[in-house]
């Protein structure tokens, strides 16, 4: 599966912000990355705005350009606001709720746990990161995997997350996928209406 391995924190300090958690580097320089970066004065126009956002979500989520295009194509046919609804079809990703769940430290973690058939989702063995959840499905993490120290470790460094979309269950690892979550209930710093304007061109 493709996925982006490059260096995270030249990314996270392209954005300004930790997209990929917390990052030492970022601390040290919180301006871009290259020779010039501590100095650059240029201003955005407005295509490079939304295109910035564009990229800044797909970084976020760990998505490559085919499969958030067909995502967008998605969220369009759908009923409601479609940038609203695009990031809800990112928050449904099975890999983003295993890590909204407090099961990997990061989403590359929690989409490496899904790949290697840790992760059931109503008792089946599901490796599919990208798989969209459904409300009421049931995340579970698999018997013979609950030892796995990577899980356990995740689970005691995090402090429980509370989303109210997500139900977590400590002792049986596991967990339920209540429904699609509102934008105002997701925390990414995301302006979803620039990616929508970029689109529509």
């Amino acid at each position: 599966m493709a996925r982006y391995i490059g260096p995270k924190s030249k990314i996270a300090r392209k954005f300004g912000e930790a997209i990929y958690g917390a990052d030492k580097y970022l601390e040290k320089k919180n301006y871009p990355p290259g020779q010039h970066g501590v100095n650059r004065r240029k201003k955005t126009s407005e295509y490079g705005m939304q295109l910035r956002e564009k990229q800044k979500a797909k970084y976020t989520y760990g998505v490559l350009e085919r499969q958030f295009s067909n995502l967008f194509d998605r969220a369009t046919r759908s009923k409601g606001i479609t940038g609203e609804v695009l990031l809800g079809l990112l928050e449904s990703r099975l890999d983003n709720v295993v890590y909204r769940m407090g099961l990997a430290p990061t989403r590359a973690g929690a989409r490496q746990l899904v790949s290697h058939r840790h992760i059931t989702v109503d008792g089946s063995v599901v490796n599919i990161p990208s798989y969209s959840l459904k409300a009421g499905q049931i995340i579970a993490v698999r018997e013979k995997s609950k030892s796995l120290e990577v899980i356990n470790t995740s689970l005691s460094n995090s402090s429980v997350h509370k989303y109210s979309w997500l139900e977590w269950d400590q002792h049986t690892m596991t967990g339920k996928f209540l429904n699609v979550p509102e934008r105002t209930e997701i925390p990414e710093n995301i302006k979803e209406q620039l990616i929508v304007e970029l689109y529509s061109k």
